[in-house]
């Protein structure tokens, strides 16, 4: 059984609309998938919904944004099978007013090199929870500017652009904490790509359940690395395409990375001896 645990939406930043998800992983035989758009679960539900239709089994997902203020970096947490999704309601109400703020500033300091307004930007994220950088990107390059997508993101939001703000979202331990009390399982996404690989331990100790594995950005080496600290921790491994439709720095179609089927079993038994009490 193949199972890609790490995809996005239409919903936040992803160009692809779910039942879109559906059909591309029925024809690609992806047996399971789990819709993980940031900070919400509104792509998860509805998936799981269009997914009992077509023979797709869909594990409830969410990517929720979060900030080491040891690091000074922005962590990704993925929330996995999720029983009481709407105690986290909340904490999404917040992450979402951060991200807000910070489209305005990123949006009035581009205004300043490029003819966008706050209106092309509405439009790009219309039927998404949020305005995300993908859709600034998107509008850009709709007025004129079309560098391959991955260059311009680069070069709008990277570490040196004009652009770039460090949003603090809430602290990693607040939402490792508020994912248990949803009866969620908390896995790191993308440890080589956000740079928290030295990090890994200091989450363990705030409760992290697991470390996503088989991502686009880790290659064979840096696998190698994090399967060793995942067995040395104990730790859940996923895997999956963090697929973004066209709004994606390289071709990392649907399943291009992937969870083995023993580690799906690993994440149900880890659940059901986390919440047996419950």
């Amino acid at each position: 059984m193949s199972a890609d645990l790490h995809c996005h939406t239409k919903l936040s930043d992803g160009s692809t609309g779910i039942d879109e998800i559906i059909y591309l992983a029925r024809r690609l035989k992806i047996d399971t998938i789990s819709v993980t758009d940031h900070d919400t679960f509104a792509g998860a539900k509805r998936a799981k919904i269009i997914g009992q239709r077509c023979g797709i089994n869909v594990i409830m997902g969410a990517e929720i944004s979060s900030f080491d203020g040891i690091r000074q970096k922005e962590v990704h947490i993925l929330c996995y099978m999720c029983d009481a999704t709407d105690r986290l309601e909340g904490l999404f109400k917040k992450i979402n007013e951060k991200r807000q703020k910070a489209a305005s500033v990123m949006l009035k300091r581009l205004m300043r090199f490029y003819p966008v307004s706050a209106e092309m930007i509405s439009k790009k994220a219309q039927g998404s929870t949020n305005v995300f950088k993908n859709h600034i990107a998107q509008a850009i390059m709709d007025a004129g500017y079309a560098l391959p997508y991955g260059i311009l993101f680069e070069k709008l939001f990277g570490k040196n652009a004009e652009s770039s703000l460090v949003c603090e979202y809430p602290d990693v331990r607040e939402v490792i904490e508020q994912i248990h009390e949803a009866n969620g399982l908390a896995v790191l996404a993308h440890p080589k790509r956000s740079d928290v690989i030295d990090g890994i331990a200091d989450f363990v100790e705030m409760g992290l359940d697991g470390i996503e594995i088989w991502h686009p950005s880790a290659d064979q080496t840096a696998i190698g690395d994090l399967l060793d600290i995942a067995a040395q921790y104990r730790l859940l491994t996923t895997g999956g395409s963090d697929f973004h439709g066209m709004y994606s720095s390289g071709v990392h179609p649907l399943g291009s990375c992937t969870t083995p089927e023993d580690k799906i079993e690993e994440m149900h038994h880890r659940k059901q001896q986390m919440y047996k009490k419950i």
